[in-house]
Order: C-alpha cells, then structure tokens, then sequence
C-alpha cells in the first residue's frame, strides 16, 4: 500500500496547478463575472468549457497514445468466463477482458489506480480515489470486485468479501445511469439496456457521441426516472458526483484521438465497441459482460490527465446547464414525487443551493458525503477513505464540513434501501 498512501496524500501541492473555475477566477470582477457567464454558455453549446481549461493546446503522439489490442498484443479481447465477475462499469469490464486488470474482476487498490491511468489516462488524483473507495465501501479494504461478491478462489486471502460494484447501490453505483436500469425497477443495475443505447445514440446525431449531447442526455434520464421510479434517489454522493461521472466518463475516457481530433472524437463504432454493443439504429443488441477496447484506438494525451479538478469543472459546467442535477432528495415511494432537502441544514450551514453553482462547491458538497456510505465489512481500513477524502478537499480547496444530518434524508426509501446493506462503521 506504500505507493498508493504516497499517491494519496501527497496531492495538496497540485492545488495551486489548476484553475478552480472559470467563473471564480473572475468572482471579484463584475463586470468580468459577466462576460465569464456569457462565454460559459457558449462554450457549452459547443465546446467544452473545462477542455479549454485543463486542454489548452491540442496535442497527439500517437506512439504514446496507442492502446494495442490486437492478437499478440498480450492484451487481445478473451470473452468473460463463468465465474468471471462483471458489472455495471463498462470500462472496467473492458479493463478485464483485455487482461489490464484481473481477468476475474477482481483487483487491488493498486491495480486499479495503474490501470485506469494506463489505459485512459484518468488521473492519480481521481484514480487514486475512486480505487480507495471500491475497497472500502465495496470491498475487503484492499481489493473489490467489478461485478458481485466474488466467488471462492477468486482474489487473495481476503477474496469473497463484500458486495462488489455491482452491489452498491446508491453507495457506488447510481440512479439515472446511461445504459443501466435502476436497481429498483429492473432487478439490476448491471445489465446493459440496448433501449437504453439506443436513446443514448438518439440524442446525439451526426454520427458521434459529444459531451453536450451525453449532458442532454442525462437531464432525459433524470427526468425518465423521476416519472418512472418510485425509489429515484439523487444522494449527496451517488447524484451529485457520480451520476456525472457515469456520463463524462464515457466522452473523456472512450473518445478515439487523432492528428484530426486531438481532443477526441467518439463515434457510433467506437462507443459499440466499448458498451459490447452490436447491430444498428433500431437493432442494436447488448451482449452482457463483453466489452471491449476497440481496434486502432488512442487515449487521451498523456500530458492532460482526466483529473479531479478538471471532473469538478465538468460538473459545474453540467449543473449551470441543468441546476435539476444538484437538486438532493428523491421520490417518496411513488412516481413525479420528487422532493428535495435543505442543503443548508444537511450540511450546517457550510453550503446553500445557490452556493452549490459557484466554484468547486458542488465538487466538494459532494466528496465530503462519500465517507457517508457503509461498507460492506466490516473494516479497520476504512479510515484510508477518510484520509483519501482529506487529499481531494485539500486539492480542491473545500470548506471543512463539521456535521451531515443525514436524518433528512431518512424520508426517501431510495435512500433506506441503500443504508439497510452492510455493517455500520
């Protein structure tokens, strides 16, 4: 675990690296607060307003960029076994099949920050975190499983411990994913829905898959699973922070890159390809478990990491189009009942609604529930989480959160149902 505590807490330095936003670099400027709103907006009509942040200069080299798949490779695609677990993240599933994580799904803390930064040039930062938190809410502490509880013979000694991912519901894993039912509706929250896919690819035309048209998208699956799920929930956490992820995931790790499109260009083919898709418009087919890497395929350019400063600019820039998405509450065990919190009494004053649009804010209101989910085990580890989180408010900038009266949250079954799992830290 040496080298990743160094990851995790050695990141306080980088703050002063990244821009918080580009509406708090001018927040002292009226006149300039403005003209920051206005550019905003149109970058969010077309490009995005964090690429132009944390991607100034377009960059390709192919050479370091190529991923190679193909036969020989050592990382060619080999179909799931039976006892190979698999779950609702279609990149980690791809990760296993092309063997950069365990072919089993079950992988260390360490093995997921590698790979994730490896194949998609995800961030240390980001990495770093969301592997620490797989293990302690999903896991044994040191490794989890990217499906179910994993099986015997499956991991290290502590193997067939704890839930996996796709059994965190509401504590991993959330309400309104792209091309996942809700757990409460379907029976799963892993299966991939080809009608699902389907819409995804109907609401970006042209040919391609932009981060617009995923943001538009997502503000239809919202509003879908408030008329359609009694128990939509959109927690502090899971809503806020990965809801967003599941959707900027897909446009920032999956993109093809190129001379011609050094910020990426995700097509038709290439998101098939990584959701184990296949078929056409009006046909398409979902083949559980099987996804793949595609051929010929460049990640983002090694000197611009997917980090946790540039996801929280993703996701502000996502919340001043769609404010719905910062909304915390959920359905009252019926359909359009939608009820939202106080975010000024859940968090005790440190933040209101309004608050939540500015800066990091939402970035950080959303981290500092993170630690609020139960594990699966019990674990004397779980403070890592608690240290891990400490690193991101630092790289963040966040205001200390002293109390979380999650008492208010009590009211939404979304919610209870997700807390009746595991034991209590």
């Amino acid at each position: 675990m040496s080298n990743t505590l160094k990851v995790l807490f050695g990141l306080a330095p980088l703050a002063a690296a990244f821009p918080a936003s580009v509406l708090e670099a001018v927040k002292f400027h009226p006149e300039l607060q403005a003209r920051a709103d206005n550019i905003l907006q149109e970058r969010q009509a077309g490009a995005a307003a964090a690429q132009a942040i944390f991607e100034p200069v377009p960059i390709f080299n192919a050479a370091e960029q190529y991923v190679n798949v193909s036969a020989g490779s050592g990382h060619e695609y080999v179909a799931p076994g039976p006892n190979d677990l698999r779950g609702p993240c279609p990149g980690l599933n791809a990760f296993a099949n092309h063997g950069f994580l365990p072919h089993s799904g079950y992988a260390t803390i360490q093995q997921f920050i590698d790979t994730t930064e490896e194949v998609v040039g995800m961030g240390t930062d980001l990495a770093a975190f969301l592997a620490v938190l797989g293990a302690a809410v999903d896991g044994d502490g040191l490794s989890w499983s990217i499906g179910g509880t994993p099986g015997p013979g499956i991991g290290g000694p502590l193997s067939g411990l704890g839930n996996g991912l796709s059994g965190s519901h509401n504590k991993y894993e959330s309400d309104a994913s792209p091309t996942r039912p809700d757990l409460y509706e379907a029976g799963n929250d892993y299966k991939t829905v080809a009608k699902q896919f389907e819409q995804l690819i109907s609401a970006s035309p042209g040919g391609q898959v932009t981060l617009e048209s995923l943001t538009a998208f997502r503000s239809q699956r919202f509003d879908t699973q408030i008329a359609n799920n009694p128990y939509f929930f959109n927690g502090p956490f899971t809503g806020v922070a990965v809801q967003p992820a599941a959707y900027t995931f897909i446009y920032r790790f999956m993109a093809n890159h190129s001379a011609e499109a050094p910020y990426g260009y995700l097509s038709y083919d290439t998101i098939k390809s990584w959701f184990g898709i296949t078929g056409n418009q009006g046909s398409y087919v979902a083949h559980q478990g099987q996804e793949k890497i595609p051929d010929n395929w460049y990640k983002r350019a090694l000197a611009y990491p997917y980090s946790i400063p540039y996801f929280a600019s993703d996701l502000l820039n996502a919340a001043l189009l769609h404010p719905k998405f910062l909304n915390v509450g959920g359905n009252l065990g019926k359909t359009n009942t939608f009820t939202g919190v106080d975010v000024t009494n859940l968090t005790g004053g440190v933040y209101n609604a309004g608050d939540l649009l500015k800066g990091n804010n939402a970035a950080c209101f959303a981290y500092q529930f993170a630690a609020q989910a139960k594990p699966d085990v019990a674990l004397s580890v779980f403070n890592l989480l608690n240290q891990a989180l400490g690193s991101v408010l630092s790289v963040l900038g966040c205001p200390q959160l002293q109390h979380v009266d999650d008492a208010q949250l009590q009211m939404f079954p979304g919610y209870q149902k997700s807390t009746q799992a595991g034991i209590t830290k």
